[in-house]
């Protein structure tokens, strides 16, 4: 990639689909949208705010089917409120659960 310059170590992808997602002591599911995941975090749109250090349990659903879900255990570094009145969640990925 010519003229690419990212600074991070691993490159942050732009995405567009469906998460579920829990607090890492609740069995109750929310449903939010993915926008960005990278080698070390990912960020997700959800209808409510976190707080820094949560522990969570998320799970990635591409929109085909020959990519698989993804589920991962994060951490909670950032909740940034939208204009709509959703928040951004951003979060570092601590683990990947196998299958």
């Amino acid at each position: 990639m010519l003229g690419y310059d990212e600074k991070r170590n691993y490159i942050r992808m732009e995405i567009d689909c469906e998460v579920t997602y829990r607090l890492a002591d609740s069995d109750e599911l929310h449903q939010g949208r993915c926008s960005s995941i990278s080698g070390v975090g990912v960020s997700f749109i959800a209808d409510r705010v976190f707080d820094t250090g949560k522990a969570m349990e998320i799970n990635v659903i591409p929109k085909n089917t020959l990519t698989p879900s993804m589920t991962a255990f994060i951490e909670v570094i950032r909740s940034t409120r939208q204009d709509d009145g959703s928040y951004e969640i951003a979060a570092t990925i601590k683990s990947i659960k196998g299958s």
